[in-house]
């Protein structure tokens, strides 16, 4: 698809474009980003583009969901790039603001979550689903979407974002993408890009093991012993394992026994600098064992 996709960078020029559309009865989607984009942030964008006439991709590293010693300096950007990449999706605008315009001088206000926030992620980045889920109530209210679009790779994160915009009556839809993956099954992800050849060539255990977790609990095996014996591959692999747990896949609670209702195999490990994270369904488990 041909020309330039427009980007903007303050809120007051986003409106207006916005504000346009809404006038020619035009809808908009939402796809937010951090940039560095691959296959799998393309397909999200495809996907807005099916469901709306207009589709927004925001770029914004977001520095309140990253700790001090975490990787916002080195996290990868590419703004020439994702924008070449964008222009061939048929991108409607880019939204990306610098921090000032997202955070302003005395900016002092932040959405703190619980419920689908707590534990998992939070047990290891406490800090994160505050800051996600403030850029994100700040994108909703900025672009004024009808839907928004998230994949489910980073499934804690849309479940949280789901609780968000139904807690507080945001006034869009969410919508999740099932998880793009390479051929070997690894995940797409920006930090995959961190990854040494090494790493790259042993990253695919990562979906192996919480498919084979997977298996066990929609076969009503021992789930507790499916995730012991995951967790020692993994580490057999060279991973350190930050979490491998069984949850309910709508509230993220542990899932009790005898639940038969979706579960989530969720899991993050480190391979060497990088922390992978990934999750896969259990739609009908059968009368799983904890």
């Amino acid at each position: 698809m041909g020309g330039a996709v427009p980007v903007l960078r303050n809120v007051r020029d986003l409106r207006t474009q916005v504000r346009s559309w809404r006038g020619a009865g035009e809808t908009v989607a939402l796809v937010p980003t951090m940039g560095a984009l691959h296959a799998g942030h393309l397909e999200l964008v495809r996907l807005a583009k099916a469901r709306c006439r207009r589709a927004v991709v925001s770029i914004f590293v977001n520095p309140t969901q990253f700790a001090p010693h975490e990787d916002f300096d080195r996290y990868p950007r590419d703004e020439a790039g994702d924008l070449a990449k964008l222009a061939a999706m048929g991108c409607d605008l880019v939204w990306s603001p610098d921090r000032a315009e997202m955070y302003p001088e005395g900016f002092a206000t932040r959405v703190n979550p619980t419920g689908a926030a707590e534990g998992l992620e939070s047990d290891f980045r406490p800090h994160f689903f505050g800051g996600v889920a403030t850029v994100c109530c700040k994108l909703f209210t900025q672009v004024a979407p009808d839907i928004a679009v998230f994949g489910e790779k980073d499934y804690q994160q849309l479940a949280v974002v789901m609780q968000m915009v139904r807690d507080l009556d945001l006034p869009l839809e969410i919508i999740g993408m099932p998880t793009v993956r390479e051929a070997d099954g690894l995940a797409m992800s920006s930090r995959n890009a961190y990854l040494s050849p090494r790493e790259r060539a042993v990253a695919p255990a990562l979906y192996q093991v919480i498919s084979n977790v997977a298996q066990t609990a929609a076969e009503g095996g021992v789930i507790a012993g499916a995730v012991a014996d995951g967790k020692a591959t993994l580490e057999g692999a060279g991973f350190k394992v930050d979490y491998l747990e069984v949850r309910d896949a709508e509230t993220l609670k542990p899932a009790p026994p005898g639940a038969q209702r979706p579960l989530r195999v969720l899991v993050a490990a480190w391979l060497g600098k990088t922390r992978l994270i990934d999750n896969i369904g259990v739609e009908h488990p059968l009368l799983p064992q904890l």
